[in-house]
């Protein structure tokens, strides 16, 4: 066979045939976004909604074909699908809100999110979903950061998702919470170059297509920004609610209006700010130094009508426990800073607890 490149991988796909139309899918335009990088190969098949089920058989056949090519050391095949162009209801007729999905057994979805990135988002998500255990939960934590996957690192936690019937992945467990992520599916230095239809097929399948079980929470830690993936995540992820981490810097929290007023706009609740690296306290003498000022995220928070839900101090142990895989909330239960992410969890839950109750059970009609 000719050396990898797009032409040949396009020749093999092309030999493939979707059996429902007739005809191979290259010349039905369903292969998308294709991309060759040292050996690890990715590309988007795009299909109908409605056929989502029945083309997961399509998109294992076209996965397993390209695997058997010389010089391939991975493939990774999603589905993707656009909204149709034709209108279906009469032109004035009012639009009715997009229903969204349920993850079965997932009783509620919070997202944790910045409008920047390097907010400690992810140390907060992390310590948050093990204050929400230490109340006796069942919780679940989604890294939904596809182009940089921490929680692996964070959480210390190798290996591979295992699956018992091929089509739903069984979470990893560490410290008491389960656990998904993009880093347990490629090698940590290897660069996820996908286009956006790619990057939210993926998002949603890690969600729908995870063996869960039966959590009282599943904690999302977002990627950073209000780029595709989070708008994803919002307009199609039963999210109960969010929660925003900003720095104190004016330059931080104007982008962390961004993220609010992206939660707003998919009508998904706001539950509140946290101040993350609000003051730094010296290891030595226990001195306090606004080193980033403070208090900005609790001003943001009165501005925009959102409850302002505490802040977390920039410390060294908090680092180096992050860093280590051993997050400070679980290896330290009982120490100050675990203290503070168990009160934060404390108020998020009474947030869940009261969204939960004012939406009540849904009923579809048909």
């Amino acid at each position: 066979m000719a050396g990898l490149s797009e032409q040949t991988i396009l020749e093999l796909l092309s030999k493939i045939q979707d059996k429902k139309r007739g005809k191979d899918i290259v010349s039905l335009g369903m292969v998308q976004g294709l991309i060759i990088k040292d050996g690890n190969v990715a590309f988007a098949l795009a299909i109908d909604p409605a056929e989502a089920g029945e083309m997961e058989v399509l998109r294992k056949e076209t996965e397993q074909a390209v695997f058997g090519m010389d010089g391939v050391k991975s493939v990774s095949v999603v589905l993707t699908a656009e909204k149709q162009g034709a209108q279906t209801t009469a032109p004035h007729a009012p639009q009715q809100p997009q229903q969204k999905p349920e993850v079965p057994g997932v009783a509620s979805i919070v997202a944790v999110a910045s409008g920047k990135g390097g907010v400690g988002k992810s140390t907060c998500s992390v310590n948050l979903a093990l204050g929400l255990a230490a109340q006796g939960l069942n919780v679940g934590i989604l890294d939904a950061d596809i182009y940089g996957p921490s929680l692996p690192r964070m959480l210390g936690l190798s290996g591979k998702p295992d699956t018992k019937d091929g089509k739903k992945l069984i979470p990893m467990e560490k410290w008491g919470l389960k656990v998904m992520s993009m880093g347990f599916l490629v090698e940590e230095d290897t660069p996820m170059i996908w286009r956006g239809p790619m990057v939210m097929s993926a998002l949603q399948q890690m969600i729908f297509d995870v063996e869960w079980g039966q959590l009282d929470v599943l904690v999302v830690d977002m990627p950073p920004g209000t780029g595709d993936a989070q708008l994803t995540m919002a307009q199609r992820v039963p999210l109960t609610g969010s929660v925003i981490v900003s720095t104190p810097q004016d330059i931080a929290l104007l982008d962390a209006r961004k993220g609010l007023n992206m939660f707003r706009k998919t009508e998904v609740p706001v539950f509140g700010i946290i101040e993350n690296m609000s003051y730094f306290l010296c290891p030595s003498c226990g001195e306090r130094s606004d080193i980033f000022g403070h208090g900005g995220a609790e001003e943001t928070a009165k501005e925009l009508g959102i409850d302002f839900l505490g802040a977390v101090p920039l410390h060294m142990e908090i680092r180096e426990t992050s860093d280590a895989g051993t997050p400070i909330t679980a290896t330290k239960p009982d120490g100050e800073h675990a203290s503070i992410y168990k009160q934060l969890a404390e108020k998020i839950q009474d947030k869940i607890e009261a969204e939960l109750a004012q939406s009540g059970p849904a009923f579809v009609i048909e």
